[in-house]
């Protein structure tokens, strides 16, 4: 533990709460089927848990599992992956992703997001924004 820290009061998490935290995320952005969307939302994100973009702010598990099934039946056929690494400091961390089409490996929709963590390792809520959409 470093100086700061200590005087904090609080260690910093380890890096793998974050990737942790970021690969339950991606699993709900990729559950396909009701019941499994709803059980991989309610492991990745707290019963408040909220998710603000540029296309929607929604709170709740509710909110947050239409908002995937919307993306689901706009990009049918397409999986998110991360890009590079996490990163993370506190109860923060940053990521980058792509959606990916199975059949050619195309990604037209990319973007980064920052989550805060809850102290169970689930998110409380993410920001994120789009760096490359297809064309209207």
């Amino acid at each position: 533990m470093t100086p700061h820290e200590q005087q904090a009061g609080r260690p910093t998490p380890e890096p793998s709460r974050y990737a942790d935290a970021v690969a339950r995320y991606f699993e709900a952005w990729n559950a396909t089927g009701e019941d499994a969307l709803g059980k991989a939302v309610a492991g990745a994100f707290t019963e408040e848990g909220r998710y603000t973009d540029p296309l929607a702010d929604v709170a709740g598990h509710e909110g947050i599992a239409a908002v995937i099934a919307g993306a689901h039946e706009q990009f049918p056929g397409f999986v998110f992956r991360p890009l590079g690494d996490v990163e993370g400091h506190h109860d923060i961390a940053r990521f980058g992703w792509e959606l990916v089409a199975v059949a050619d490996g195309s990604a037209p929709v990319a973007g980064f997001d920052v989550v805060r963590l809850a102290e169970d390792g689930r998110i409380r809520s993410v920001l994120g924004f789009l760096d490359r959409v297809p064309a209207a």
